[in-house]
């Protein structure tokens, strides 16, 4: 039992600790998500639409070219028409040159960059997140393969204790109550292995989910880089680079932009334009006279329009009060993302801090249990200890070994996620290797801002991640675990 109880230990920690020579590194799985979550890949395509806004207002303070062709077949005439035509063909083309809007062109530009700007931070904070689910669903596959090898050994041990009680039942040395007291504590540990077993199921699917990959053996990831000492450095650094509260400053500037250009409607608009029609009724223009008549003529004007907008309604005022209200929700917006920041900063600091206390704590209280296990079983060998003092010092044993791994996996999920609200959790922070270019959503906005052509087609949209329909279901095998 001595021998088992130390497995237990080994089993508890080879998790979190082991680093075999073939095996999947945290690394590895926030590479996979980079390139194969859908979630990304979703929030990288809404970022390019968002792209599009810029070159969308633009376009309506740029020449605009119509051409119209009308054939027309006059089917009946009046009585009186001696000369009416049977046909004619009508076409005209137009150009109309924007030059002044009162700012509405303008601003929406502006605005519209704003929201570029925020799109961007929107993006950096859905990279992040999903690295902290990531790294959360890494860390659980490690905790849960600890806490089912706990539960496989705590099995083994009783499972042992019960021969040995009833081996000493048997020639007088412990009651039938002894007895039934490590039956009933056996079949508690077989229960709370099942559902160990159905934890690492479910975690394993979790990480299939995100990384698109079955996770094999993996490794205790690495040191986290960057943590801060004081709460105080943590919240500074949050209310400067959090992607959330960036967001949220470029979304208030852009509403700001947008109460500008609501009131341009009551603002005079200049233009010019350019005319040119070419008509032809094919002979019939004339009647039995047509000989005298001209039957195709060209014309063009040119000139410049001035539109004073007098009376709308009211429907100008009532776009700006709109605009402005939702310049106001904007900036309201933006204080409470603030207060999420630093609520949010401050309690994931304490939520790390308590968890490496608990890692200090749990360990110290491993070595105490091991050590009063220890005594308890010799104590009960020479009759001053009863059968259920042993199985509760196995049972503080067990606790104290699953606090441990679980005090680990919480410690390094928070710091991560202390991480991800500092804007320090995104690919070009980690120095992964993705095998490329990272993505870079600028590039995008630059390829498509100024283009001013109506045939401009990116390729057909289709999913870039991958289906994970034909990944077999994962088991709750511990060991090496290798992808199909």
């Amino acid at each position: 039992m001595t021998r088992l109880a130390g497995t237990a230990s080994l089993l508890a920690l080879a998790a979190l600790a082991a680093t075999p020579a073939a095996a999947d590194t945290l690394r590895d799985a926030l590479v996979g998500a980079y390139s194969n979550n859908p979630t990304l890949e979703a929030a990288r395509a809404t970022q390019r639409a968002t792209d599009e806004g810029v070159a969308i207002q633009r376009a309506q303070g740029l020449p605009s070219v119509n051409i119209t062709a009308t054939e027309t077949e006059f089917v009946r005439q009046s009585a009186n028409a001696f000369t009416a035509p049977e046909r004619n063909l009508n076409v005209g083309a137009q150009l109309l040159v924007p030059v002044y809007s009162g700012g509405a062109v303008r601003n929406g530009i502006a605005a519209a960059k704003q929201r570029v700007e925020a799109g961007q931070a929107d993006l950096r904070n859905t990279e992040s997140t999903v690295f902290a689910q990531v790294v959360a669903a890494y860390m659980d596959v490690l905790r849960t393969e600890a806490l089912v090898g706990l539960a496989a050994n705590q099995v083994d041990v009783l499972r042992t204790n019960l021969e040995a009680a009833s081996d000493r039942f048997e020639i007088g040395d412990l009651t039938i109550t002894d007895v039934a007291q490590t039956r009933s504590r056996l079949a508690v540990a077989e229960a709370d292995f099942q559902q160990a077993e159905a934890n690492l199921i479910a975690a394993r699917e979790a990480y299939i989910r995100l990384v698109g990959s079955a996770p094999g053996e993996l490794e205790a990831p690495p040191p986290l880089p960057g943590l801060p000492e004081k709460p105080g450095d943590a919240m500074v650094i949050a209310l400067e680079n959090n992607p959330n509260l960036i967001a949220a400053k470029e979304r208030a500037e852009a509403a700001g932009f947008d109460t500008k250009a609501a009131g341009a409607g009551r603002l005079p608009t200049v233009g010019l334009f350019a005319n040119g029609q070419y008509s032809d009724f094919f002979g019939t223009l004339g009647g039995p006279i047509a000989a005298n008549f001209v039957q195709a003529e060209t014309t063009a004007n040119a000139g410049i329009r001035v539109t004073i907008p007098i009376f709308q309604g009211g429907l100008p005022a009532a776009q700006q009060r709109q605009a402005g209200a939702r310049e106001s929700a904007a900036l309201e917006d933006l204080i409470a993302a603030e207060r999420q920041v630093i609520a949010e900063t401050r309690a994931t600091f304490s939520n790390w801090q308590a968890a490496n206390a608990v890692i200090r704590s749990a360990q110290a209280a491993v070595e105490a249990a091991e050590l009063s296990l220890e005594g308890v079983r010799a104590e009960n060998s020479i009759g001053n200890r009863t059968i259920i003092e042993v199985l509760n010092a196995e049972q503080e044993l067990l606790q104290a070994r699953a606090q441990l791994v679980t005090a680990r996996r919480n410690a390094y999920v928070a710091g991560f996620n202390l991480l991800a609200l500092m804007g320090r959790a995104e690919a070009k922070d980690l120095n992964l290797d993705t095998g490329g270019v990272l993505y870079d959503p600028d590039v995008n906005y630059r390829r498509v801002k100024g283009k001013a052509w109506d045939w401009d087609r990116d390729p057909e949209a289709a999913a870039r991640s991958t289906s994970t329909v034909d990944i077999p279901a994962p088991d709750a095998k511990i060991g090496p675990q290798l992808e199909p």
